[in-house]
């Protein structure tokens, strides 16, 4: 299998990979830090899915992975002074470099196992190297090798970033799943 991962322009694949199941339930389309808490919390079922359609109209909002023409996987990935991590007192910030956040990667079911976490986080890196980014950073659980509930899992682990180069930049005061997240950065210069 070959994985090719490439820039999110395409709003039916982000709707394959985040949207709901059902058109009337309430689902993030990895928006919950992508816009301030205050628009996040303000946004339900179809507005949720519009703003995703509204975003991808300013650029990519992230990556896709495909696996020939079969959309396999996410990454959200964009500078973080434009999303709520800008503000989010719970993960400091190491310096004042206009980074960019990597805090969503997920995997179709049915596709997991396979390595493409790793084609992911790599494809969101280069991504934000061809825009300038002169760091990357992601916000992962520290989960000590154990099990990562599959409902959280989507920060990535602190064990897929050092794969990927990432170093241990700071810890944080975010815990999600009973882990605590820290911040793993990447330089791209």
């Amino acid at each position: 299998m070959t994985i090719d991962v490439r820039p999110a322009t395409r709003f039916a694949d982000v709707q394959t990979m985040l949207g709901p199941k059902r058109p009337d339930a309430d689902v993030c389309w990895c928006l919950s830090y992508r816009v301030q808490p205050k628009e996040n919390v303000s946004l339900h079922k179809q507005a949720r899915g519009e703003r995703v359609r509204e975003l991808m109209e300013l650029g990519p909002p992230g990556v896709l992975a495909y696996d020939g023409d079969e959309v396999v996987g996410w990454a959200a990935v964009h500078p973080r002074a434009d999303t709520a991590f800008a503000t989010n007192r719970r993960i400091p910030h190491v310096d004042d470099l206009d980074v960019w956040s990597i805090w969503c990667i997920r995997v179709r079911p049915g596709h997991r196992g396979e390595g493409i976490s790793h084609a992911l986080l790599a494809g969101s890196v280069e991504f934000a190297r061809a825009n300038g980014a002169p760091a990357v950073e992601g916000y992962p659980v520290d989960n000590h090798g154990e099990k990562v509930d599959l409902t959280m899992a989507y920060v990535g682990t602190r064990a897929l970033f050092q794969k990927a180069g990432f170093r241990r930049a700071a810890g944080t005061d975010s815990v999600l799943n009973g882990y605590p997240r820290v911040l793993m950065r990447k330089d791209l210069r």
